[in-house]
């Protein structure tokens, strides 16, 4: 008998599905293997969605820290969804930032700095590539240079004058040298990026900037919770309204002032007396980029100018000025070095800093024992590739414990002891490549601005106690300082540095202090 056409039909559908199911067997297979290392790091346990979100409580660089002791300097765990490598130890940073250094050069995409940064046309996180390798070029050749950075001098001696003048209109007072330290950092950026002072409108809306990009980004890790970031899009889009509208002003005046300049005059002048977007715009004009530099890149980069620089600056002053402060004996000494140095003199200028050796290994202990981001940026491998003999696969994300490397033991004495003699006869920088220490990160994706914030820490430290002594309230002790961190976009001090300033001037009343 001749077959039934459902029998007809029905044969080739079981062999059709035998097939499918072979192919799909294959193809999960083939992708387990490639998401599965063959010698994988050490790997935490994790619980299905959240993976170890559970494990790294509030302050993550203490809990990896710990996991490290435990698993060894390389440990693998699961954000979401995510795999994340974690280095803790100069030798594992050595080989993710030096030896595969352009393996690691990707970023991840987190969905609110995203937003804010113009779709991640900025330096910090745009994805490796043509377009990170042209701004990255126009920053360090146009913005950041040395010759640029000294450019500003002017600014920055500016600002610390009028700093330490509102500092002695309040001598012998209670201050909050954390809000003057933020207010200082803003008006040097903001005159600086784009040639006048930050409003109270402008520095609130830097701050509610902070505060999104300091929250941790559930939908790029739980997909299936993208909800939350739902929930906090209405406020994020009405910041990026805010900035933008801010900084199209901004650039539509600086491009209403050059077209009233002579033109001869504008291509003659050095960078020097112009600001960034002036600077950013004639780089547009010249129009010998491989690559589309419109408005939206120019204030990315601004973007980043302000994010990487108002709280990383301010709080690296304050945790700087938080250890002198408890540790009078450095205090004493640092005064000493800056008095030599002013010769009677009413200001140190930044001329004066590369005579200053002691303000220097200072500034290397403070960074070292308070790094502003502590796991520094996160990096993305573009690659599968072997670190320390392990296995690491294409598409995991890292993460450097550079405040875990700058208190290991093994590197370090005492290593959480504020110490800066230690570095007197030592070569360790923090430039990136000393891999013990590597506050602003190293190889292609390390901090580009990092001369440019030290500038300003020691011009601060320097004039502040070259004029003042600085006591704790109420004749507090200085050990008692309360040294509590909080974690948001940097690592900040969790209660203001509160001090009382007196003069050091002889025969001279804090009102009547002249600054020169």
């Amino acid at each position: 008998m001749f077959p039934s056409l459902f029998e007809i039909i029905h044969i080739p559908l079981n062999f059709l599905f035998v097939f499918l199911l072979f192919l799909i067997t294959f193809k999960l297979l083939s992708l387990t293997s490639n998401k599965t290392p063959r010698n994988p790091p050490p790997t935490l346990r994790k619980l299905p969605i959240i993976g170890n979100l559970h494990q790294l409580g509030s302050s993550p660089h203490h809990t990896l820290r710990a996991l490290s002791h435990k698993h060894g300097p390389l440990l693998l765990m699961h954000l979401g969804s995510i795999p994340l490598l974690v280095a803790s130890s100069a030798e594992a940073a050595k080989e993710i930032l030096k030896t595969h250094d352009l393996i690691f050069a990707n970023r991840p995409k987190l969905y609110f700095h995203d937003k804010l940064s113009y779709g991640s046309k900025d330096i910090g996180f745009a994805p490796y590539g043509e377009h990170w390798r042209q701004v990255k070029s126009i920053t360090v050749l146009h913005l950041l240079s040395r010759k640029q950075v000294q450019s500003f001098r002017k600014i920055r001696e500016k600002q610390t004058i009028h700093m330490l003048e509102m500092m002695g209109k309040s001598c012998g007072s209670v201050i909050n040298l954390t809000e003057l330290l933020f207010l200082l950092t803003i008006n040097i950026l903001c005159e600086v990026a784009f040639g006048k002072k930050g409003d109270l409108k402008f520095m609130d809306l830097m701050a509610r900037m902070q505060i999104l990009l300091g929250g941790f980004d559930v939908g790029s890790y739980i997909p299936c919770l993208s909800w939350v970031n739902w929930l906090h899009e209405g406020q994020a889009n009405k910041v990026v309204k805010e900035y933008d509208e801010f900084f199209d002003g901004v650039i539509d005046e600086h491009i209403n002032k050059s077209i009233k300049m002579d033109v001869n005059d504008t291509k003659g002048r050095q960078n020097e007396g112009r600001d960034i977007v002036d600077i950013l715009l004639d780089v547009q004009r010249d129009n010998t980029l491989k690559f589309k530099f419109g408005r939206d890149t120019i204030k990315a980069v601004i973007f980043d100018v302000f994010t990487a620089g108002i709280e990383a600056t301010s709080s690296s002053i304050e945790w700087a000025l938080s250890e002198i402060i408890r540790h009078p004996r450095v205090m004493k000494k640092l005064q000493t070095e800056v008095t030599q140095i002013a010769q009677g003199r009413s200001m140190i200028t930044e001329d004066d800093l590369h005579e200053m050796p002691y303000l220097k290994v200072v500034m290397k202990e403070s960074l070292r024992l308070h790094v502003p981001i502590p796991l520094l940026v996160p990096r993305e491998a573009r690659e599968d590739v072997k670190v320390m003999g392990y296995d690491i696969a294409k598409g995991t994300q890292v993460m450097i414990n550079a405040w875990a490397i700058a208190r290991d033991p093994s590197n370090w004495e005492e290593p959480d002891k504020f110490y800066p003699e230690r570095f007197l006869n030592s070569s360790i920088d923090y430039k990136g490549f000393d891999f013990e220490l590597i506050p602003f990160g190293a190889g292609r994706r390390g901090c580009p601005g990092a001369e440019f914030a030290m500038v300003i820490d020691e011009l601060v430290i320097a004039n502040m106690l070259l004029k003042f002594d600085l006591a704790m309230p109420n004749d507090g002790r200085p050990e008692e300082l309360d040294m509590t961190e909080t974690l948001g976009f940097t690592v900040k001090k969790k209660s203001n540095l509160l001090v009382v300033p007196s003069s050091r001037l002889e025969l001279s009343n804090c009102l009547d202090l002249h600054l020169g």
